[in-house]
């Protein structure tokens, strides 16, 4: 099956990483993948993230959803900007729903977003399946989500501007979670901002199944990754809800604009040009970027490439234009 290529610098990056990290995910070696990711994965403290006073950092335990643990809060805003309050970036950590912290993403949402923007950000450490399985990393999404607009004031940010936001399973939540909030008739969000989102449980796109082995990761440690999400609701099967799976929404009316980006030689490619189709189709607003050569989280593995850099400032731009912020 003929591929397109990938950029010539994501390429060389691509080439220099070690295979082990790509290896793929089963159910019967998750558990260890899981305790590897720990390990290896980068988690900064408060004083790092604060970067020598750049930032005001702290760590927060807000109440979960019912019956469920309290959530943890990475909260972070540019120093010196208490004086008036501050549009919102409730961010959501990728990992394929199984790996990943509220830590780790924050750098770089910090200098592309929160500084340029006077933007201030929330990160959410979401419980992981297959430990905690739909709905309940979702259900902490929301319940930052409200907890955040009702404490607008003791956080010194505004209600009327809080975007949601995440790359891969981080994007996907981001997705069902502004569905969830329509539905719900909860609080109102400005935007949502999808990088590469892990989408379709039904994994039928042609790009799935062209980019497998090829992208960041193949269809075994997707299937796996969907499987632990979705417990006892058997992927691929008409009961997914498209909270789980946001690409299985019939109606996709009334959502805030999306920013979708994917690469186009990553496996997700077909599902996010597909969702973003059907937002228009329903009469709204997003905005797609299929970057040229690009595999699954580019710019996170190359960020010194420069369709990396054209990314990051498109998304920036967009979120510049959404929320008003002058230049």
């Amino acid at each position: 099956m003929p591929v397109p290529p990938f950029d010539p610098e994501l390429a060389v990056v691509l080439a220099a990483l070690d295979p082990e990290m790509f290896a793929s995910v089963t159910p019967e070696n998750l558990l260890a993948v899981q305790a590897r990711d720990v390990a290896a994965r980068t988690r900064p403290t408060v004083e790092e993230l604060g970067d020598g006073g750049r930032f005001e950092v702290a760590e927060l335990s807000v109440p979960g959803p019912s019956g469920a643990p309290e959530v943890t809060l990475v909260s972070a805003r540019p120093a010196g900007l208490a004086g008036r309050p501050l549009p919102l970036m409730l961010y959501m950590h990728g990992g394929g729903m199984v790996m990943g912290n509220a830590w780790s993403v924050l750098p770089r949402v910090l200098n592309d977003w929160a500084e340029p923007l006077g933007m201030a950000v929330l990160s959410v450490e979401y419980r992981l399946a297959p430990q905690t399985p739909y709905p309940g990393p979702l259900e902490d999404c929301y319940a930052a989500l409200v907890w955040a607009v009702e404490h607008a004031a003791e956080l010194g940010i505004d209600p009327d501007r809080v975007v949601v936001g995440g790359k891969s399973a981080g994007g996907g939540l981001a997705a069902g979670l502004a569905l969830l909030a329509r539905d719900r008739g909860g609080p109102a969000v400005l935007g949502q901002v999808l990088l590469c989102p892990m989408l379709d449980d039904r994994m039928e796109g042609f790009s799935t199944h062209q980019m497998s082995g090829i992208d960041i990761g193949d269809l075994t440690s997707h299937t796996t990754f969907w499987q632990a999400y979705l417990g006892d609701l058997r992927q691929g099967s008409a009961d997914v809800p498209p909270y789980a799976a946001p690409t299985r929404a019939t109606d996709l009316s009334g959502l805030p604009p999306a920013y979708i980006d994917v690469g186009s030689a990553e496996m997700f490619r077909d599902e996010n040009v597909a969702y973003a189709d059907a937002i228009w189709r329903a009469g709204g607003r997003a905005e797609l970027h299929v970057w040229p050569g690009a595999y699954h989280s580019f710019d996170g593995f190359a960020p010194d490439a420069a369709v990396s850099q054209d990314a990051r400032a498109t998304r920036t731009r967009w979120l510049r234009r959404l929320l008003g912020v002058a230049q």
